[in-house]
């Protein structure tokens, strides 16, 4: 027991060969030493119990070595080697900025590098948590970092390079330590596991780095506490019961329920797991990561992005040709802002629940769009006319209309034939208001309707009529229908003062000088149509609205517009606003 030495030491990296996950890194440094081209300064940065200081150790033992392998690894014979490995040598300083962060601890490091190396080329000085040095201690170093002596090397180590002054940045080489994949992890793990004479099943070590999130240190202590807790024995179940993770069969169940649309099933699954001491918050993140490793199963291009055992892969990736990408997508989402909302929500579990009962309504939501696309809304489209048999169809769909400044606005109402419309009586009230041959009020786009009765279309069938007409006789019937608004005095103005311009295809455009006047005749472009279709005989007529750019652009519209417009006009109304310090209301 006296002996006893934890993994992270035991098993900690000698050679750039046994170093796990930074392979480009480490060659990078083996052919620098193998060219001899050397620089005075490095820093090493990336995430805790990634290697840093391990290759910096390695690092400067191998370029004081006396006989370098063919490879570029130390020897571990010669005198400087064996020097270092008994922790002896002289040519090595290790400095742990954390605790000696000051003026007076970097003048002393200076000092030792004057002092040339009694046994090799280089005296090497490793500098731990090199941020937590202060700034005045920065500003001692760079003189000395910038031109050191020929036989001195610095390697500085951190784990928040923004936190290094860019001064000192700028003298050093940089290289950037990555996380270590689970693929590398569970590999260590399975060499250390068979050194030490423990059996695991591959999912344990895999659920062991998933843990780690990257930092081999953090994997094998808890590979250490995990053993201690198996004898030696290390299974799946065991581990997720020491670390408290989560099973993946809790997940597989709580989507089998959301697939079924289950929410009382979904939500007594989630009371297990609230029983059995798991925080809200942990379960809500591993539900999303959980539909984000479905979604990345169902493409064979993406499981590159997948890191689970085989066993569980399989199970994903059965799993996920049940799930629809859209159906996935949307319940990340969800995941994710209950997640964002959790710690400020004051009922935590009801947030939990009702994210699940979202969840569940999915599929529901997912079927009554299929149903909506097989039955065509009477007043949205037009079905096929009898006549379409020999391969026409009347195109009947009201395109999206925006309110984008600038841009011009879109009103379609082309009217549907009467094939398409039941007779009045075979439909209710509502149904026939909404079977009108019209367009749509800006004010309705968005909303839901009720789904109107579908009847069987009649025998009769009237043709699309397509009369010529030219723009005056437009402005005409413009004009004409101007006249005979009597209470809608904005509109009536609005019709004198912006007259159509006749375009391609019937499509005419009426240029306005505000988003009121738009606005004014989107709403009403449900009676303007009709009566200019009657009136020229044509029903292909459709209606752009747009605002003219220059008005767009200057016209004041609201109360702080039009003040800082006068102000703009007249400077001393300004400074008299200021001067008696008046606000708007």
């Amino acid at each position: 027991m006296d002996n006893y030495i934890v993994s992270a030491r035991k098993y900690r990296p000698s050679t750039f060969r046994s170093v796990v996950g930074q392979k480009s890194l480490t060659t990078t440094l083996k052919n620098a030493i193998q060219s001899n081209k050397l620089a005075h300064a490095y820093l090493f940065c990336g995430p805790r119990g990634v290697g840093k200081t391990s290759c910096a150790r390695i690092f400067a033992k191998t370029i004081n070595c006396l006989n370098l392998t063919e490879d570029g690894e130390a020897c571990n014979a010669c005198e400087s080697c064996r020097a270092f490995n008994e922790q002896r040598s002289y040519n090595i300083h290790e400095l742990d900025a954390a605790s000696n962060n000051s003026v007076d601890d970097i003048r002393t490091l200076i000092d030792q590098v004057r002092i040339p190396p009694p046994i090799g080329k280089y005296k090497v000085f490793i500098i731990d948590e090199v941020h937590m040095l202060t700034t005045a201690a920065f500003n001692a170093f760079l003189k000395t970092l910038e031109e050191p002596p020929h036989h001195a090397l610095f390697i500085l180590a951190t784990t928040e390079k923004h936190k290094v002054l860019p001064t000192i940045l700028s003298r050093c080489q940089i290289y950037d330590f990555s996380r270590i994949s689970i693929a590398d992890m569970v590999e260590h793990l399975q060499y250390v596991s068979s050194q030490e004479g423990v059996t695991a099943e591959l999912e344990a070590l895999n659920v062991i780095a998933q843990k780690a999130d990257g930092g081999m240190r953090d994997a094998l202590s808890i590979f250490d506490q995990v053993v201690s807790f198996t004898n030696g024995n290390i299974t799946y179940q065991a581990v997720i019961d020491n670390l408290n993770v989560l099973d993946y069969e809790y997940y597989f169940r709580l989507t089998d329920a959301i697939l079924s649309g289950n929410v009382r099933a979904s939500l007594l699954i989630l009371n297990e797991i609230l029983g059995k001491g798991f925080d809200g918050q942990n379960i809500i993140t591993g539900l999303a990561g959980h539909f984000r490793d479905l979604l990345v199963c169902r493409d064979e291009s993406t499981l590159v992005l997948f890191e689970v055992g085989a066993s569980i892969r399989e199970r994903y990736k059965e799993m996920a040709k049940r799930c629809p990408d859209q159906l996935l997508f949307k319940a990340i989402e969800l995941a994710n802002t209950c997640d964002l909302n959790y710690r400020a929500s004051r009922n935590k579990r009801l947030l939990l629940e009702l994210t699940l009962i979202q969840l569940c309504q999915l599929t529901q939501a997912a079927v009554e769009d299929k149903k909506k696309a097989l039955i065509e809304p009477i007043s949205g489209t037009n079905p096929t006319s009898p006549g379409a048999s020999n391969g026409q169809s009347q195109q009947t769909q009201t395109p999206p209309v925006t309110a984008a400044a600038g841009a011009p606005q879109v009103v379609s109402t082309r009217m549907p034939s009467t094939a398409s419309v039941p007779p009045p009586a075979s439909i209710p009230n509502q149904a026939r208001r909404t079977s009108r041959p019209m367009g749509i009020s800006m004010k309705e786009i968005g909303v839901e309707k009720p789904k109107p009765q579908v009847a069987q279309p009649t025998a009769a069938a009237v043709k699309e009529v397509v009369a010529p007409f030219d723009n005056e006789t437009l402005i005409r019937e413009w004009d004409n229908y101007a006249a005979t608004i009597d209470k809608k005095v904005y509109l009536k103005n609005t019709m004198i003062n912006c007259k159509p311009t006749l375009q391609e295809n019937y499509y005419f455009e009426v240029a306005v000088h505000n988003p009121g006047q738009q606005e004014e005749l989107i709403n009403n472009a449900i009676h303007i149509l009709p009566f200019l279709r009657q009136h020229l005989n044509n029903s292909r007529i459709q209606m752009r609205v747009r605002i003219v750019e220059g008005n767009e652009k200057h016209l004041a519209y609201t109360s702080t517009e039009k003040l800082e417009l006068l102000m703009k006009i007249n400077p001393t109304l300004g400074r008299l606003k200021d001067e008696f310090n008046l606000t708007l209301d």
